[in-house]
C-alpha cells in the first residue's frame, strides 16, 4: 500500500520559509519522480516543482528562485524548501508519486498559509 505523508505546513509572514517534507513508503523511491503540487478553492491543482529519480529539477516560474526540490533516497523523503514566501503561494500543498502509468500517487496534502 503506498503512502505519502506530508509533513511542515503552517503560517507565516510573508518573506518568510518553510520546509515541506513527504515520507513515502510502498514505492521504490529511488527510481520514483517526485513533485510538490498546490491547489487553491476553486482552481486546478499546479505543479510546482519535480524531481526525478536522478536529482533533474523542474520549477514552476512562480517559484523559480524562491523553492526548492530536494529527495533523501535514504530516508525516502522528499522536500520543499520554500524561501522568500508570498501571500500568493497560500495553497494546500500535495505530494506526488509518479505511478509507472503515468499518473500520480497523493499525499492528503498539508496547507501553507502566507500572510501579507
Amino acid at each position: 500500500q503506498v503512502q505519502l505523508v506530508e509533513s511542515g505546513g503552517g503560517l507565516v509572514q510573508a518573506g518568510g520559509s518553510l520546509r515541506l517534507s513527504c515520507a513515502a513508503s510502498g514505492i521504490i523511491f529511488t527510481f520514483t519522480p517526485m513533485g510538490w503540487y498546490r491547489q487553491v478553492p476553486g482552481k486546478q491543482r499546479e505543479l510546482v516543482a519535480h524531481i526525478t529519480s536522478g536529482g533533474s529539477t523542474h520549477y514552476a516560474d512562480s517559484v523559480k528562485g524562491r523553492f526548492t526540490i530536494s529527495r533523501d533516497n535514504a530516508k525516502n523523503t522528499v522536500y520543499l524548501q520554500m524561501n522568500s514566501l508570498k501571500p500568493e503561494d497560500t495553497a494546500v500543498y500535495y505530494c506526488a508519486a509518479r505511478r509507472p502509468a503515468g499518473d500520480n500517487y497523493w499525499g492528503q496534502g498539508t496547507q501553507v498559509t502566507v500572510s501579507s
